[in-house]
């Protein structure tokens, strides 16, 4: 009988050494609780952020939130040297049922422009506008501190950590209007991606990032939560009939951007665990990362993992010494500064990093051996093959093959496991893992 202490040991000593940059260190360091406080107090002092609300008051509603933010962006640019490119994006919405009249829905956004890679692009968004119990109602107080100031204001404070640093891909900070009337601000900017010939490499959509007391009595500051749908929502019968045969079913560009956010929060974020969540966001709910989705965009949603619905949608009142209303002295800051944290460190490891290789392929029916190849990648090093069980959530064994396109792993049959490829640059730091075919591919035309 074959021993397989041999082949397990093989697997052990393959795995290759986990690159730690010290700049990396550094930004996980770097968010301040205080400054993410300011700016959430800043929002919150705009009474309602709602989409239909007031657009020509410098201190209320939220054309007044939307030019403070645009404001903030232009003093971050500022300060390091107009490294920012800040503009706006809007289209007039009417006619649907949140928006009944025609409204001018506003996005506020930042590139900080990539050095060698500026076609490739990754994502930080947050919501701008916030609503009560009705959707409709544009006029009574809704401070909307967590839902979705926190976001918001995590978004800025990465612009701040990030724009010290320069890039070889390009990193976008993105304050999205009108997720509550229906993910419009996000349709916006994902339909503009697309129509530009952007490569969104991933969209990290923060939506509530700010509350640990959850309303089911759980008080919890040591987990986020990264929602990732499963399959493209835009895959073609054919693909579906591959992947039925293939797998992928949870190796999507979105979910393997998920498995690569949870590294990254244990091996640089402290206090922090990524809880991953298959499923594209809570039980039958959407958020701003949707449109990038549909239109095939890898995009995740990060946010806390207990919420308070009290705090959510809600009239500011209290019902019999219960208080509702989505008010400031419920946000926990340094609980949004290490949210933040996370969201720093995976932008600059993704835009560090070189892009995701493409063209993945894989063989090996009916043979004892596994071969993968795909496209050279600029800026690579390198390539690491991942493989692991079919019922395993994260990569267990992986390889580093050099510089090749193509590498053949012996005894190590296709049938049993799933795997990847991952492009790494001279500094050792990794792209996400790609899945072989258009199933997993990040490029999708």
């Amino acid at each position: 009988m074959k021993k397989c202490w041999g082949f397990g040991l093989l697997l052990i000593l393959a795995i290759p050494a986990t690159a730690s940059p010290p700049e990396l260190h550094d930004i996980a360091a770097a968010p301040s609780a205080d400054r993410i406080e300011r700016d959430i107090t800043a929002l919150v002092g705009f009474g309602t952020r709602h989409t239909l609300s007031e657009t020509a008051s410098n201190v209320r509603g939220i054309g007044a939130a939307r030019r403070w933010i645009e404001a903030e962006f232009q003093r971050i640019s500022a300060d390091c040297g107009g490294c920012l490119e800040v503009s706006r994006q809007s289209r007039v919405v009417t006619g649907v049922t949140r928006i009944p009249e025609p409204t001018e829905v506003v996005n506020i956004i930042a590139v900080l422009p990539g050095t060698s890679d500026p076609d490739r692009y990754i994502v930080m968004s947050g919501d701008i506008d916030s609503r009560v119990t009705d959707p409709l109602d544009g006029t009574s107080e809704s401070p909307g501190a967590n839902d979705n100031a926190s976001g918001v204001a995590g978004t800025l404070e990465a612009a701040r950590v990030l724009s010290r640093y320069r890039f070889p891909a390009s990193i976008v900070f993105a304050a999205l209007s009108g997720e509550e009337q229906g993910l419009f601000g996000g349709m916006i900017m994902a339909e503009a991606a697309r129509d530009d010939g952007w490569f969104i490499e991933g969209v990290l959509n923060n939506d509530m990032i700010g509350n640990t007391a959850g309303i089911n009595g759980v008080n919890d500051n040591s987990t986020v939560r990264v929602f990732s749908e499963a399959t493209r929502p835009n895959e073609t019968p054919a693909e579906a009939r591959i992947r039925r045969f293939t797998g992928g079913e949870v190796d999507s560009p979105s979910r393997n951007l998920a498995r690569f956010i949870d590294r990254i929060a244990d091996t640089y974020i402290t206090n922090l665990d990524a809880m991953m969540i298959y499923r594209l966001d809570r039980f039958g709910r959407g958020g701003h990362h949707r449109p990038f989705n549909d239109l095939g965009f890898p995009g995740v949603r990060i946010m806390e993992t207990n919420e308070h619905y009290d705090r959510q949608h809600q009239n500011l009142r209290v019902e019999s010494g219960r208080h509702f209303g989505d008010t400031i002295e419920y946000v926990d800051f340094d609980y949004a500064a290490n949210v933040t944290a996370l969201n720093s460190v995976a932008l600059a490891a993704l835009a560090w990093a070189p892009a995701p290789p493409e063209d993945v392929t894989i063989e090996g029916r009916v043979s004892p051996d596994t071969t993968l190849k795909w496209s050279p990648v600029d800026g690579a090093a390198s390539y690491t093959i991942h493989w692991r069980l079919t019922t395993d959530a994260q990569w267990r064994w992986s390889r580093n093959v050099g510089d090749v396109t193509e590498f053949t792993l012996e005894n190590v049959v296709i049938d049993n496991y799933l795997f990847g490829v991952s492009s790494r640059n001279a500094d050792g730091l990794e792209s996400p893992v790609v899945f072989p075919g258009v199933i997993g591919a990040f490029r999708y035309d």
